[in-house]
């Protein structure tokens, strides 16, 4: 982990390197007041060097202003290598969620990402900024002011320092509640941060439904779950933190009573005395720096660890052997498919379905028996594994395909719409954000979506809202069908595209799909049997099997499960009879 870590100052070793030096100066000049105090105790003041006391005092003064200009570097810069290292990783984990498998997204929760995004990684920002300057100014103090101490009265040192191993020991001790505490803290606040995502998302849903008392008393779970973790982490923090410094108490009273019987007996002077007061404060001071450090590495190093679990989940990679899907005709073929999320159980089994260049194939059947699966699997969102069957585009293996070029040729529009926060144009651009102004309006009049944006304001510049809130549903579905439109793929999935609008809306977006099927192979998912009746072929999914295919009249023929379900919609509308 510490090399992961260290990888991400190698683009700012030279500024670490000055900020490094700048630190060090900083620790050199701290003991010239010390030294400086010994001389006019045991010798200037004595003799009354009144003119070297001057010079002396001038000279501190003009280290003293050195060491602030030290400092502003440090503080400054620090933190600037410290963001940007933050700004890096961020960047990195952002580039890795985004090539993730949808498997991850099924099982982490947006909150939970979020955290380790933003406050996770401002702890590691904060242990790369402080950790090597905390460690080397008070390492280099510590040691210094023992060196000159020695030189005074080795004895009285090493009684002094013999309190030195039970501070180690006390840190080392405390040290690992205290990482197990701030672990469970920090899992606490990803669990709140997921309730106040999911709770803000839904807040229509929680209005419509008045279950404002239900989100609040969920949220009130995991905020007391977040406060019983934070009091675990900070008993540990206070028994470390009271410990340790009772430690650092107990060396002035060692030097103290040591000194003052060591001065006592002629062994030191008073100067000596005195120097040893305010050296031991120097030294007490790192070693209090390094305590405190400890709370901040302990909250930088679950921020990393947690930054790892996510830059280790195994990402979405084409074969080596993956080629481009090009000139795509689009013939689809499901080769003996089989597919399960996980060991409970075949979602798919066996399925065999072809599709031809140009023809539209319609899935019906029951929840849950494995159509929008079918979907997923086309444009490898899901991987098959070997043996679970072969999915073919134009005969090609999509196994063997890189996934950019299967994706880029594939077309979704889905029941729920996704939009993204910005303007009316932004989103038709998702399609193809090199498209001049003049797709875009073409794509909008394709969709019956152009005549409706023209009535506003600001037009196509008009701002959505989050998710599109401003918009209504079938102005939303109308708007990712311009932007599939835009996009003018081979190949085109309509997952309940309809399913969620009035009757009169579905007529009119029904329009806007008939269109954009024109000329391309087409996938679609549909309960409104009323959608589909003029596909080329309907499959009917059950239990995730293929139990009945043909087109419209040679399966209301049949009297299977198909016709029943035509019937069911219809009987009283259409007045159809089984």
């Amino acid at each position: 982990m510490l090399k992961r870590f260290l990888y991400y100052y190698k683009p700012h070793i030279r500024m670490l390197t000055l900020d490094m030096l700048a630190s060090l100066l900083i620790s050199v000049i701290g003991m010239v007041y010390p030294i400086v105090t010994n001389r006019m105790l045991n010798d200037y003041i004595p003799n009354k060097m009144y003119r070297t006391i001057v010079i002396a005092g001038i000279i501190v003064l003009a280290l003293y202003t050195l060491r602030m200009l030290m400092r502003f570097f440090v503080q400054y810069y620090g933190h600037v290598i410290g963001v940007r290292m933050q700004s890096q990783m961020r960047r990195d984990l952002f580039a890795h969620l985004e090539k993730l498998p949808f498997s991850f997204y099924d099982n982490n929760e947006t909150g939970r990402i979020m955290t380790r995004i933003t406050s996770d990684l401002f702890e590691v920002a904060e242990l790369a900024h402080h950790g090597p300057e905390n460690l080397l100014i008070s390492s280099v103090m510590i040691i210094l002011s023992f060196c000159y101490l020695l030189s005074i009265d080795p004895i009285l040192t090493l009684i002094v320092f013999a309190a030195v191993p039970v501070l180690v020991a006390v840190t080392i001790h405390f040290r690992k509640d205290m990482r197990k505490a701030f672990d469970e803290r920090r899992t606490s606040n990803a669990v709140i941060n997921a309730a106040v995502e999911s709770s803000i998302t839904g807040i229509r849903v929680t209005k419509a439904y008045t279950n404002t008392a239900l989100e609040t008393e969920k949220f009130g779970d995991g905020d007391n779950q977040f406060v019983d973790a934070s009091k675990h982490a900070y008993k540990a923090m206070g028994a470390f933190f009271a410990s340790t410094a009772f430690i650092t108490d107990v060396f002035n009273v060692i030097i103290l009573i040591a000194g003052g019987l060591f001065l006592y007996g002629g062994r030191i002077t008073f100067g000596d005395y005195s120097t040893f007061i305010v050296s031991v404060n120097l030294f007490i001071n790192p070693v209090n720096t390094l305590i405190n450090f400890m709370e901040q590495y302990q909250n930088g190093v679950s921020g990393f660890k947690r930054f790892l679990e996510i830059m280790d989940e195994e990402p979405e990679i084409d074969p080596e052997d993956a080629a481009e899907l090009k000139d795509v005709e689009g013939t689809i073929e499901f080769k003996d498919v089989s597919y399960s999320y996980n060991d409970s159980g075949e979602v798919l089994s066996h399925v065999n379905l072809k599709i031809d260049k140009g023809e539209k194939l319609a899935l019906v059947g029951p929840s849950g028996g494995g159509k929008t699966t079918l979907c997923h699997l086309l444009p490898n969102f899901y991987r098959l594994k070997e043996g679970d069957g072969t999915i073919l585009i134009d005969g090609k293996d999509i196994n063997h395909l890189t996934l950019e070029s299967v994706r880029r040729n594939i077309g979704i529009v889905q029941q729920d719409v996704f939009l993204f926060v910005g303007t009316i144009k932004d989103n038709i651009l998702y399609g193809r954000p090199d498209a001049t102004m003049e797709e875009v309006e073409e794509a909008a009049k394709k969709a019956n979506i152009h005549d409706y944006i023209m009535t506003l304001e600001h037009g196509y510049d008009t701002e959505i809202g989050e998710r599109g809130v401003k918009l209504s549903g079938g102005q939303k579905q109308r708007l990712s069908i311009a932007r599939v439109f835009l996009k003018d793929p081979a190949i085109l999935i309509l997952d309940e595209a309809t399913s969620a609008l009035d009757n009169t809306t579905e007529v009119l977006i029904q329009q806007s799909l008939d269109e954009l099927c024109k000329g391309r192979t087409t996938l679609v998912v549909a309960h409104r049997l009323s959608t589909i009746r003029h596909a080329d072929e309907i499959a009917v999914i059950m239990n995730g099997k293929v139990t009945e295919r043909g087109t419209h009249e040679q399966l209301m023929k049949q009297g299977g499960t198909y016709k029943d379900l035509y019937s069911l919609q219809f009987r009283e509308s259409d007045g159809i009879v089984a």
